[in-house]
């Protein structure tokens, strides 16, 4: 029989009362539908009601983020959905060090900083070690991280220019049936890192960069037979390299240049029957130092709460295929 179980907590003003209970109290909602308790919120002060175990981690979140606004940061509903998700696992969790860990601040006065314990070890690895692959769904924030890690290292003179590279496989389109010339045919696929750095720079830094050779965005078949120094390399969309353009592309690596590849293997539009170089090179070069594999999961994913959703129907529907598959050798409808 669980024991019922009540606990208070107070603030210290409005002020941090309104920030820890959110607008309309909806991280209060939010935390009694995910455990469950009810929570009354009077003033500065909020009493929990449940059962013991569930009363104590309710109160656990509280405190957490508690921490983080009294260190002067604003929590979003983001930030309360992943509390929830590490206290439910029992995992251990110092959410103001995530905040505390600054990367860059955009023009417009935006901070960038790691948002779960996934991006953090993502972020400490791209410090570390010279090579780093960043593995896992989308909405992890492996290409922004990424972005937002090569800016800095520019300014603060680690490297001397930023190079941006995808390889050109898109489901199923082909370059050729691109209407324009080659530079049109190739910027749809670069679009995306067009726009990290505008977010993260401003659009007349960009272009300035752009236009002195500071910054390069180019497929990745323009990478053969370079030699890169003083770089720092991003590799994105790599599940769609082959294993001769991933070993091509790790090659180029030169003195004082970093490499960060990002991927997803679960979304390869390589052509039926071709190897992920992606794959592969997990295998190679897993025991290798100075090399980081950091793998992302949905609970790294940092877009609308949908998106999380999304991720694991799509690995449940895929589990139950293999499973159908091998027992039947029919495909599941």
């Amino acid at each position: 029989m669980r024991q019922e179980a009540k606990a208070r907590l107070v603030v210290q003003d409005n002020d941090e009362a309104l920030a820890l209970f959110g607008k309309f109290d909806e991280h209060l909602k939010l935390l009694e539908r995910a455990f469950p308790v009810q929570i009354l919120p009077r003033g500065t002060e909020l009493t929990i009601y449940g059962n013991a175990e569930d009363v104590d981690k309710a109160q656990g979140v509280l405190r957490q983020l508690l921490e983080v606004i009294q260190q002067g940061n604003t929590i979003t509903l983001q930030d309360v959905r992943y509390t929830i998700q590490m206290i439910k696992g029992e995992e251990k969790l110092q959410l103001g060090v995530l905040f505390d860990d600054i990367i860059i601040v955009t023009n417009r006065g935006k901070e960038i900083k790691p948002k779960t314990k996934g991006q953090k070890a993502y972020v400490d690895a791209m410090r570390r070690d010279d090579i780093v692959f960043g593995i896992g769904p989308a909405g992890t924030g492996k290409t922004y991280l990424a972005m937002a890690m090569a800016v800095q290292a520019l300014k603060d003179k680690e490297v001397n220019r930023i190079i941006l590279t995808r390889p050109a496989v898109e489901a199923g389109e082909k370059l050729g049936f691109l209407p324009g010339d080659l530079q049109d045919k190739v910027d749809p696929y670069l679009r995306p890192l067009y726009d990290a750095l505008y977010d993260i720079l401003g659009i007349d830094t960009f272009r300035k960069y752009l236009e002195k050779g500071i910054i390069e965005v180019a497929p990745l078949a323009y990478m053969r037979g370079r030699t890169l120094d003083d770089s720092f390399i991003l590799l994105d969309e790599a599940q769609n390299t082959t294993p001769e353009q991933m070993k091509m592309f790790l090659t180029r690596l030169g003195f004082g240049s970093k490499a960060v590849v990002t991927g997803d293997i679960t979304q390869i539009d390589l052509p039926r029957g071709q190897f992920s170089g992606l794959e592969e090179v997990q295998v190679i070069l897993k025991d290798i130092p100075g090399i980081s594999f950091v793998y992302l999961t949905k609970r790294d994913v940092v877009r609308h709460a949908l998106v999380q959703r999304v991720i694991k129907a799509y690995e449940d529907y895929e589990k139950r295929r293999e499973e159908a598959e091998g027992q039947t050798g029919e495909p599941l409808e």
